[in-house]
């Protein structure tokens, strides 16, 4: 997810070629990725050419930063470009890597599994089940952060030496302080307006040549996060300033920024600086005196919510997990309708979404205002923000519960993808 307003609006898609060699394509605003500077407006071809990537090839693409792209490749490798060196952040971000695309090494020689990245922070899961996070400091739970097995010295003086970039407070509308059906109360007009508009960036003056202040806002080395003796991460997913991971166990863990509800722990907390294990059966099954309810009658609904949670995803400010029996659950921000609750409330625990109790999800993905899920019979529902035509109804109305989309009836949903303002999906002949 490119997960905040400041987000590039940038596709990568990867293609598997008749040689099966994998082709990766991207188009839309990478800064670094021409001399230009100028946005691509067709996919152009990105090619390994780095003599590090000798015998290696594309594995996988995963969610872009601010201003930079991310992909894993088959031997493992981190792989990031696109960036340039007058955006600051995100050029210490992405290892410097611009035009031709670098590897962003980790203070590991394990293989790299998942990689996502948000406008303000990183995030890869090992082979091993470790989890890097690197970027804005508050993002990043504390935890040993290696410096010296890296080739990132000469990011952590240029932090020092030029400025240290501090993201603005996220301007937070004050949604509804329950996660009930009540609709919002803001006022259209700051909606249209926040739609339009960027996250500003501000630039501190350093005022000394050490690097501590630098290191107040932001962390380069990549931070090994700690989550407790015996647990193995498979899975990461990275929001605008939060942070999910899923556990082989199906637990979910989580940390960061929670004032809209985005960590599912009950309440608007500013901050959580350590991960904590969010309850996401429980609290949809009513255990935690939240149960879910349609009409007047609570549902029964432990054996619908499932038993372990199976894929996570992290929007600008909301979350989406599904668990094993197909059950999509959201919580956080709602005032565009993202979380599908039929409604613009925040959700501040994890709730099933109504109107898709007996379907079966298969696959989640979350942009700054809009949520898409694919079914298991191939089916593909979009709700959320619509301001920009990310949800593919047609139109720029926004759905408050999950909209089918027939526009791909003839050919099966298969893998869908969501950006800060634009939506992507692979399709094929079988679910």
């Amino acid at each position: 997810m490119n997960g905040n307003e400041a987000m590039e609006d940038v596709t990568v898609v990867e293609e598997e070629e008749k040689s099966s060699e994998k082709t990766v394509y991207m188009w839309g605003y990478l800064p670094g990725a021409s001399s230009e500077k100028a946005p691509i407006l067709s996919p152009t071809a990105v090619r390994l050419t780095d003599s590090c990537f000798a015998g290696d090839s594309w594995k996988d693409v995963c969610g872009g930063g601010c201003g930079f792209a991310v992909a894993i490749s088959e031997k493992g490798k981190l792989v990031t470009w696109g960036s340039t060196d007058d955006e600051n952040q995100s050029y210490l971000m992405s290892g410097k890597h611009g035009e031709i695309p670098g590897h962003y090494k980790l203070p590991t020689e394990a293989s790299v599994v998942k990689a996502a990245a948000g406008w303000a922070h990183c995030a890869s899961v090992t082979e091993d089940g470790d989890v890097y996070l690197w970027g804005w400091k508050e993002c990043v739970p504390s935890g040993k952060v290696f410096t010296d097995l890296i080739t990132v010295g000469s990011l952590q003086k240029d932090v020092a030496g030029k400025q240290s970039s501090s993201v603005a407070e996220q301007g937070s509308p004050q949604s509804p302080n329950t996660s009930s059906g009540s609709d919002s109360h803001h006022d259209n007009k700051k909606v249209v307006e926040e739609a339009g508009k960027r996250r500003k960036i501000s630039f501190a003056k350093q005022e000394s040549d050490s690097q501590a202040s630098g290191d107040e806002l932001f962390i380069v080395s990549p931070s090994l996060v700690t989550l407790g003796h015996g647990v193995k991460i498979t899975s990461v997913a990275v929001g605008g300033r939060h942070t999910l991971a899923l556990s082989d166990v199906g637990q979910v863990w989580g940390w960061g920024y929670g004032g809209e509800g985005q960590l599912g722990l009950g309440s608007r907390v500013k901050m959580v600086s350590s991960p904590h294990l969010i309850s996401c059966i429980e609290s949809a099954s009513g255990k935690d005196k939240s149960s879910f309810q349609q009409g007047s009658t609570a549902l029964q609904c432990s054996n619908v919510a499932g038993n372990y949670v199976t894929e996570i995803a992290c929007g600008g400010r909301h979350s989406a997990v599904i668990t094993d029996t197909g059950a999509l659950l959201t919580f956080g921000w709602g005032l565009h309708g993202q979380c599908g609750q039929g409604n613009n409330a925040d959700q501040l625990r994890p709730t099933l979404v109504p109107s898709l109790l007996g379907t079966r999800v298969k696959q989640i993905a979350a942009g700054l205002w809009h949520t898409l899920c694919v079914t298991a019979n191939g089916q593909l529902y979009a709700f959320g923000g619509n301001q920009f035509g990310q949800l593919g109804t047609g139109n720029d109305q926004t759905e408050t519960s999950p909209k089918l989309l027939d526009t791909f009836e003839n050919n099966l949903s298969s893998i869908v993808s969501c950006g800060a303002r634009h939506s992507a999906l692979l399709t094929g002949m079988s679910p």
